[in-house]
């Protein structure tokens, strides 16, 4: 299919998403066996992220604030990359531009995901805007 390059960082940033949700449950759920203040995971009624949030190291919790994070701005990603495809503009710089930006949030995720610097993080969320912004460009560009 012609344009279907960009599909591949699609599936990547998919994978990658469930690779955090494993992450995120394989360290949450011995979090909450572990602390004291915390009834049986079974027997939680009513709970909130705060509520868990408050009661487990922050560690654990910043695998759930990414996880939470690829549910954002990637679904642009996803929609303007589906639409290069569509219209055939989906290879060449915008599969480069799709794999780039598919590469920063990963690295971004693996930097909250364990030391949280948030500087390094802004940079990184920054980048990969900005490589969004350019896959919009040029989808808009070929669309209007």
């Amino acid at each position: 299919m012609i344009g279907a390059a960009i599909l591949q960082p699609v599936v990547a940033l998919m994978i990658w998403t469930m690779v955090m949700w494993v992450w995120m449950y394989a360290t949450r759920i011995p979090a909450m066996s572990r602390a004291p203040d915390i009834e049986a995971p079974g027997k939680l009624v009513g709970s909130t992220g705060a509520d868990l949030r408050a009661k487990l190291p922050s560690s654990v919790s910043w695998k759930a604030d990414n996880y939470n994070h690829l549910h954002e701005a990637p679904t642009v990603f996803y929609a303007v990359a589906i639409v290069l495809a569509v219209i055939g503009q989906g290879d060449g710089m915008n599969a480069l531009l799709g794999w780039i930006y598919t590469g920063l949030r990963v690295t971004h995720s693996l930097v909250q995901a364990t030391a949280n610097r948030v500087l390094v993080r802004f940079v990184l969320f920054a980048l990969s805007s900005l490589v969004l912004m350019a896959l919009i460009l040029h989808a808009a560009l070929s669309v209007f």
